[in-house]
């Protein structure tokens, strides 16, 4: 700087290696280095948020590729975005938990979310891919894994012709205290209204169910997914706001609007996650700037709280706070 002081940005960039010196030995990573390629991988910036996670804050949603461990088994993204990565991601947003997806290059191989569950412990919990006639062996030993659900990629596809051929799977999920995360569009939900309704299993709508900002609220899927919500038959996950926004950073006012309904009509039925490594984004966004959206979506801590820390353990199976 021109007048001589020393900018907090550049006592990061120079304080930067002595931390990871000390950082190193025992597998951490300080927040705020100024290299977020070096530091935070999959995201950008580099600042922290300004909102603190409360302890055991729960990212309920993300994923692992680590295709030199385990190959892709289709093409897609080229992402590579290890355990070791994650934890680093982690040390900037603060949070302890997350659920883990497998995702769609490994199709319906699980192992690579099996080895990450194992590697984060009793921290992590799985949201498996799986084939409709699946066994129940299968589907134990997967439980026995750590996870806590299957999930199924709609979008695109036959939303309704899907949903009739897992309703097998979803009453033995059921049965087992699993739920089925359905990443669908809004479209998709107002063509399945009737089998989403009589579903056997409970409902996680990922990605707030893909309502499109340009409707929010006024779009039909949202009052189906608010009837689910209200009857206790269904979840919405408050993430991928920076891929579903029109507006865009640094707001994102359009998803915090549809986010804000979400909350104030159901708080005990919201869980929140990042979507990281933000697969299908060629600009990974700022997550510290997502994370602190959630201030906006529910600005009593105690709900924030219920959101990162109470309903995760609820859905998911965690250990009680």
């Amino acid at each position: 700087m021109a007048d001589g002081r020393i900018g907090r940005r550049d006592f990061i960039a120079g304080a930067g290696l002595a931390a990871l010196g000390m950082a190193g030995a025992v597998g951490i990573v300080p927040a705020g280095l100024a290299s977020a390629e070096e530091a935070f991988p999959n995201t950008s910036g580099t600042e922290l948020p300004k909102l603190k996670a409360p302890p055991l804050a729960c990212d309920c949603h993300h994923h692992i590729y680590d295709p030199a461990r385990f190959p892709f088994l289709q093409p897609g993204s080229e992402t590579n975005a290890t355990v070791a990565d994650y934890r680093r991601f982690q040390s900037r947003l603060g949070t302890t938990r997350s659920v883990i997806a497998t995702p769609k290059q490994y199709v319906t191989d699980n192992r690579i979310t099996l080895y990450a569950i194992s590697q984060f412990g009793a921290n992590a919990r799985g949201l498996a891919s799986v084939e409709p006639d699946a066994s129940d062996a299968e589907l134990e030993k997967l439980k026995q894994g750590g996870m806590a659900g299957v999930r199924f990629l709609l979008l695109g596809g036959d939303a309704p012709g899907t949903i009739t051929r897992i309703d097998r799977l979803a009453h033995r999920v059921n049965e087992m205290g699993w739920h089925v995360d359905l990443g669908i569009s809004a479209d998709q939900i107002v063509a399945s209204e009737d089998l989403l309704t009589s579903f056997p299993a409970v409902i996680v709508f990922d990605h707030m169910a893909r309502i499109p900002e340009s409707a929010g609220v006024n779009h039909p899927a949202f009052a189906i997914v608010r009837r689910l919500v209200d009857k206790g038959r269904a979840w919405v996950k408050l993430s991928l706001a920076s891929s579903d926004s029109k507006v865009g950073p640094p707001t994102y006012a359009d998803v915090v609007k549809v986010a804000q309904a979400y909350v104030q009509a159901a708080p005990e039925r919201m869980v929140w996650g990042t979507n990281w490594p933000h697969p299908n984004e060629t600009t990974k966004p700022d997550d510290a700037l997502i994370f602190d959206l959630l201030l906006q979506y529910a600005p009593d801590e105690a709900t924030r709280h219920r959101i990162l820390v109470e309903n995760p353990e609820t859905l998911y199976g965690f250990a009680k706070s």
